[in-house]
C-alpha cells in the first residue's frame, strides 16, 4: 500500500480539527473580550468582540475548505488540481508564518504542532505530485507496444 492515501486522510482530518479549534478558540476570544469590557487603545469593545468572532468563523472556514480538498484528494488517489492545489499551497505558507510567530508569542509546543501540519500538506502535496514509474517489465498505461509514427507505406517501382 502506498503512503499516499494515509496522509491526505491525516492532513483532512488535522485540518478539520484545526478549523474546528481555530474557529471555537476566536469565539471564545470574543466572548472574554466582551465580557471584560475593556478597550484597547480607544477601540469599542463590542467592534474588537465582533471581529475576533467573524476572524476565527473565516479562518476556521478557510481551513476546513482546505481539509475538503484532501479529503477529496484521499477519496479520489489524485493529486490537488487548479484552486485545490492553490488552497493546500496557501495553507502550507498559513502554517510556516503561523509557526514563526508562535514560537515567540506562544511557545515551542505549538511551533512544534504548526510545523508538523506544514510538514504534512507538504508531504501530500509532494507524494502526489510524483509520477509512478512503472514495474520492470511493465508498459506504462495507454502503451499498447505500437511506435508513435506507423511505418512508411510501401511503394511499388
Amino acid at each position: 500500500m502506498s503512503v499516499r492515501r494515509p496522509v491526505a486522510w491525516t492532513v483532512a482530518v488535522v485540518l478539520f480539527a484545526e478549523a474546528v479549534g481555530v474557529a471555537a478558540l476566536n469565539w471564545f476570544l470574543g466572548i472574554v473580550v466582551d465580557r471584560q469590557d475593556m478597550s484597547l487603545a480607544g477601540l469599542d469593545p463590542d467592534t474588537m468582540s465582533v471581529s475576533s468572532k467573524i476572524g476565527g468563523v473565516v479562518f476556521g472556514l478557510y481551513f476546513a475548505l482546505c481539509a475538503l480538498v484532501a479529503l477529496l484528494v484521499a477519496l479520489r488517489d489524485r493529486a490537488p488540481a487548479g484552486l485545490g492545489r492553490i488552497l493546500l499551497i496557501s495553507a502550507a505558507v498559513v502554517h510556516g508564518l503561523l509557526g514563526a510567530f508562535t514560537w515567540g508569542l506562544v511557545g515551542p509546543g505549538a511551533f512544534l504542532f504548526m510545523i508538523v501540519v506544514l510538514g504534512l500538506i507538504v508531504l501530500l502535496l509532494m507524494t502526489y505530485d510524483s509520477r509512478e514509474e512503472p514495474a520492470a517489465g511493465q508498459r506504462p498505461e495507454g502503451d499498447d507496444g505500437s511506435p508513435l509514427n506507423p511505418p512508411p507505406a510501401p511503394t511499388t517501382p
